[in-house]
């Protein structure tokens, strides 16, 4: 007779035989690059040569779409449905990484072969997202080798455009509701809080990126001569973005300040850890005074600065640019004007005499924030459920601090969104040497396999 014991069995089973690393090494090797336009081919190639192949063995019905947005790589969609009368669960997961950044990992490391190192497993996608959506489809794969059905119905959604944006995501839920339509996403993006602690968040802070730049001449002009002359816009920008943020990161424009850290929310965050002993250290005298590590990161907004340039920083000359340009990024929690975000720092900066600093939005990185009830029902489910399985009291976020696409989930279909992430703080995802831990995977499959075989034996939850 199946069990909950002998489905969890099937999943250590799973990744201790070595199947799951062969398994992720395919999906690391294809270059899934969606900044770089001339790896394109090769975001068809990973839906078509491991996706597809692997919903069809699990008894689902996939089909690729083209983006409806030239800028992105195309969708698949793949659905079993078992019973009209059944619970539907909506997945979700990318394929697509950032820039592989060959030649700067450790050892010189091929961002595209997978390799161990005791618990860390390196090449890029292992931890966004590649490994993530894999563990999901397997434990539905477990479940339906010790049952023989899932017991409920279940979509899987994949795109290739996530770390650009995510371009055409949203105009492609627009027009595809009824065939998206679900009771819940149940999903996996994004570290935990702790590498051994389970995590649960529902919803993430928004990203609006944007440029901001000095434009005051041709050339340069030799800084002996001209010294004490001409202006330098490099001087100027510093001073724009010290108007926006001060020497300790708290941000300075009234309508950039959050009012939605509520009680409720303070409460829910009171608890929380903030940093792993594998991460780097926090500095507790950065961002915004009075609040704690996870009322910063988790309910408030925080400004970065993602680069800047004047001159040629390699090779300096003894010289005064002509420009200078810093491309800068705002993540915000739910509450936030997000029409006026770049309007305020317009406004902002003119009233601080800084009207020659250029604003220009940068399409990538937006995404809106979103946030769902930690008292939603499918939210306190998967809790429970986590927490039997895995012998600990998982952490619940209102949001995550990163961003992604759960608007179009959570606005445009109309879902309570819940999301078990399956990586952690240090695993140097956007960064060389990105990795996932194997400890942490393992666990993630047990987890998985049992959240879907309680909703499998449960149903939805009242």
């Amino acid at each position: 007779m199946a069990s909950r014991t002998e489905a969890i069995q099937r999943a250590e089973t799973y990744f201790d035989s070595g199947a799951f690393l062969t398994d992720l090494a395919r999906l690391v090797a294809i270059p899934t690059e969606s900044q770089e336009p001339r790896q394109k081919p090769q975001l068809m190639r990973y839906l078509k040569e491991e996706m597809l192949p692997l919903l069809e063995h699990l008894g689902f019905k996939p089909q690729i779409f083209d983006n409806p947005d030239p800028a992105g790589g195309p969708f698949l969609f793949a659905e079993r449905i078992e019973d009209p009368s059944f619970p539907t669960i909506l997945t979700y997961g990318h394929g697509d990484v950032v820039l592989g950044q060959a030649g700067e990992w450790i050892g010189g490391r091929d961002p595209f072969v997978l390799e161990e190192d005791g618990e860390r497993i390196y090449g890029r996608g292992t931890a966004d997202n590649k490994c993530q959506h894999l563990i999901n489809l397997h434990a539905l794969g477990c479940l339906l080798e010790e049952k023989e059905q899932l017991g409920f119905n279940c979509k899987v959604i994949l795109e290739t455009s996530e770390e650009t944006g995510s371009a055409g995501l949203q105009e492609f839920f627009e027009k595809n509701k009824e065939m998206l339509a679900a009771d819940v996403l149940i999903a996996s993006d994004g570290p935990r809080l702790q590498a051994h602690t389970p995590t649960v968040f529902t919803g993430a802070r928004g990203a609006q990126t944007f440029t901001l730049q000095v434009n005051l001449r041709e050339g340069a002009n030799h800084s002996g001569n001209w010294g004490g002359l001409l202006a330098d816009p490099a001087i100027i920008l510093a001073n724009a973005i010290s108007c926006v943020a001060d020497k300790r990161g708290q941000i300075r424009i009234p309508s950039w300040r959050p009012t939605s850290l509520t009680p409720d929310i303070r409460e829910a965050l009171s608890e929380l850890p903030v940093g792993d002993s594998q991460g780097p250290a926090i500095n507790e005298d950065w961002g915004e005074e009075g609040l704690t590590p996870a009322e910063r990161v988790f309910g408030w907004n925080s400004f970065a600065v993602l680069a800047m340039k004047s001159g040629v920083p390699d090779a300096p000359v003894n010289a005064i640019d002509g420009s200078a340009f810093a491309v800068c990024q705002l993540r915000y929690v739910v509450g936030t004007d997000v029409d006026g975000l770049l309007p305020s720092l317009r406004k902002h900066l003119d009233e601080n005499g800084f009207e020659n600093v250029e604003v220009t939005q940068e399409e990538r990185g937006f995404f809106h924030a979103t946030r769902l009830s930690p008292d939603n029902p499918w939210v306190q489910m998967a809790m429970a459920s986590l927490e039997q399985t895995s012998g600990k009291r998982p952490h619940l976020l209102p949001n995550l601090a990163g961003s992604l696409p759960n608007e179009c989930f959570a606005e445009t279909l109309g879902l309570p969104t819940v999301w078990v992430p399956h990586s952690y703080a240090g695993c140097s995802q956007h960064a060389p040497n990105e990795h996932i831990l194997k400890p942490v995977a393992r666990d993630a499959l047990r987890n998985m396999v049992a959240l879907f075989w309680d909703i499998s034996e449960n149903g939805a939850p009242a």
